[in-house]
């Protein structure tokens, strides 16, 4: 949960992948102070207070999106390494689960659910369950994922607008909060994703990604950056999807045993020819993106009826 946005001179909000590293002119959404942005290698990137750390982003509470850049879904480390002992010795296999062997903490979380059509009655992994360990595929991950993110966006509506009638203290804080949340889902619905299989001198990569323009510009550039290490390289583009910035992260989390940096490239996998088809069929069975009324005023950048009203 960092802090991904900075606003700046002409109170427009900028993204961290937008801004070169090092002192920004760029000011706090929430107390208007100067930022850092941190772009490293280790962590993700984000913006850091120049000098002392507004409350709101030090106390973490700024929004972000659901299942977008964490998909641990709370689970306490222990939790964890348990679900995914299961799933290694039977989601995987599709094998129903005893009672006895599963933390009754899995099954309080959702991550679980009875089947009573097995014989002996056992439990299987929810779409929940199957996130943390990556086992969810694409389409189910978008149909879990898209009602969460409305969910949360009328939540902070309704936030907003609580406190603007009772004139709390907090408003501009709340206002903050739902201009950021606004932003970030425009960025994910206004980039495409896309997959691509390179062929180079030393054998066959594949890369995930997503732009915001056309990707033969976005191919042009991963050609330029891949023969800074290799002497030949051949790309085909093998599917694009549009409006479907939310699965890049996703997609990493689900292949990260496959991840092959290339320097401080990081967007690069190594396949098999058997596990590049059944990746790109995961991809393939995704709905075309159908945009709500909701989205499409957020891509046109229009304002909800509350931030009208102010």
């Amino acid at each position: 949960m960092w802090l991904k946005y900075g606003v700046d001179e002409d109170g427009k909000l900028v993204n961290i992948e937008d801004t070169n590293r090092g002192k920004t002119s760029l000011k706090c959404p929430y107390c208007d102070s100067g930022l850092t942005a941190k772009k490293g290698n280790r962590k993700e990137h984000h913006f850091a207070h120049t000098e002392e750390t507004c409350r709101p982003v030090a106390k973490r509470e700024f929004p972000v999106l659901p299942l977008y850049d964490n998909f641990n879904i709370h689970l306490s480390g222990k939790d964890l390494q348990q679900l995914k002992l299961l799933w290694k010795e039977y989601g995987l296999k599709n094998h129903s689960i005893s009672y006895e062997l599963i933390p009754s903490n899995l099954i309080k979380a959702g991550m679980l659910k009875k089947n009573v059509y097995t014989v002996p009655p056992g439990y299987e992994f929810t779409p929940f369950g199957k996130i943390p360990v990556g086992g969810l595929e694409f389409a189910l991950f978008n149909e879990v994922q898209e009602p969460l993110l409305f969910k949360k966006l009328l939540k902070l509506e309704l936030a907003f607008n609580h406190a603007l009638h009772k004139n709390a203290p907090d408003l501009a804080h709340r206002f903050t909060d739902l201009k950021l949340y606004r932003a970030q889902v425009k960025r994910i619905l206004s980039c495409t994703l896309y997959f691509l299989e390179i062929q180079t001198n030393k054998g066959t990569l594949y890369k995930i990604g997503v732009t915001e323009r056309r990707v033969t510009e976005r191919v042009a550039e991963v050609e330029r950056d891949l023969l800074a290490h290799y002497q030949t390289v051949a790309i085909r583009v093998l599917g694009t999807w549009s409006h479907r910035g939310n699965v890049e992260l996703y997609f990493k989390h689900c292949y990260q045993d496959f991840n092959y940096p290339i320097g401080t490239l990081t967007e690069y996998y190594k396949f098999n020819t058997e596990d590049a088809l059944f990746v790109l069929r995961d991809l393939q069975e995704m709905k075309t993106k159908v945009l709500s009324p909701v989205e499409i005023d957020i891509l046109e950048d229009s304002k909800s009826p509350i931030l009208v009203a102010v």
